[in-house]
C-alpha cells in the first residue's frame, strides 16, 4: 500500500512559477513510476508528466514541454513538479499518481485508471 500526498499548489499570476511536492509513504518507491496529473472542470484527467523508478526516464505532455520539469528523490520518497511560466490554462486540480512497475509493460502509460494510487489533488489556480 503507498499512500500520496500533495502540497503546494495554489494561486499564482501567469508566467509565474509553483512548485508541487508529493510525500509517498512505503518502503518501495523506487518500484513505481511517478505521474502528475491533472484535471480541470468538465474535462478528463490528463497525464502531464512522469518520471521512472529509477528516475532516468522523463514523460512530458507537448502543453508543459519547457516550462515543467518532473523530479524524484529516492531516498526522501517524494517527487517533485516544478511548473514555470504557467498560464491560464494550467488551472487545475493536480494529482500525485504512482504506477507499479510490471515486468513487459511500458513504464508509464497516459490512462489514469491504470495507476495504482492517487492523492488526494492540490488546485492550482493561474490568473491572467
Amino acid at each position: 500500500q503507498v499512500q500520496l500526498v500533495e502540497s503546494g499548489g495554489g494561486l499564482v499570476q501567469a508566467g509565474g512559477s509553483l512548485r508541487l511536492s508529493c510525500a509517498a509513504s512505503g518502503r518501495t518507491f523506487s518500484l513505481y513510476a511517478m505521474g502528475w496529473f491533472r484535471q480541470a472542470p468538465g474535462k478528463e484527467r490528463n497525464l502531464v508528466a512522469a518520471i521512472s523508478g529509477s528516475g532516468g526516464r522523463t514523460y512530458y505532455a507537448d502543453s508543459v514541454k519547457g516550462r515543467f520539469t518532473i523530479s524524484r528523490d529516492n531516498v526522501k520518497n517524494t517527487v517533485n513538479l516544478q511548473m514555470n511560466s504557467l498560464k491560464p490554462e494550467d488551472t487545475a486540480v493536480y494529482y500525485c499518481a504512482a504506477l507499479r512497475l510490471r515486468d513487459g509493460s511500458r513504464w508509464y502509460t497516459p490512462t489514469p485508471a491504470a495507476w495504482d494510487y492517487w492523492g488526494q489533488g492540490t488546485q492550482v489556480t493561474v490568473s491572467s
